[in-house]
């Protein structure tokens, strides 16, 4: 099975598992440049569970959009676990969305280094009820397969999360 078809019966289970509970999404993207919010929104219905999407590829849109403060992207860099977790939390904090995901990473070919190599993805997952969880991806294959495997697991990662207390 494809990656794209994996994406495609993700997003029924994820729009299933929302709606079920009455939940919105929101989404901070980097890396992806709005590719999540395009497989949620290619499901007919998807306003009734997806309220909106944050495109914010440049450092300074996470800042403006997100209100990600630019000492901590100076800090750690814009592929870091902090500054996932503060899109994710700052694309809930700016959205009617009872969860967000948020992305950041390097799709290359270019833009690693060493220490963030291509392929190097950081995850968050913020609900509303105050929880975040991150996670580390290292990603094999093109710019393609980098930003393809990275929307599975955003959408995979939310369908999971996406549970009330």
């Amino acid at each position: 099975m494809s990656e794209s078809l994996n994406v495609s019966s993700e997003v029924l289970a994820l729009a299933e598992r929302l709606k079920a509970h009455h939940w919105r999404l929101a989404t901070a993207e980097s890396c992806t440049g709005g590719l999540i919010a395009a497989h949620c929104t290619a499901l007919s219905g998807s306003s009734d569970w997806f309220e909106r999407g944050f495109v914010t590829y440049s450092n300074e849109a996470k800042t403006e959009m997100l209100g990600v403060d630019a000492a901590l992207i100076a800090a750690h860099g814009a592929v870091s676990e902090p500054v996932a977790r503060a899109m994710a939390e700052g694309a809930l904090a700016r959205s009617r969305a009872d969860i967000a995901v948020a992305v950041t990473g390097i799709a290359g070919p270019t833009g690693g280094s060493a220490e963030k190599p291509v392929g190097t993805v950081w995850l968050a997952w913020a609900l509303r009820r105050g929880i975040v969880h991150t996670e580390l991806l290292h990603l094999p294959g093109d710019r393609a397969a980098v930003r393809e495997s990275t929307v599975a697991h955003a959408l995979a990662g939310v369908r999971l999360r996406a549970t009330p207390l």
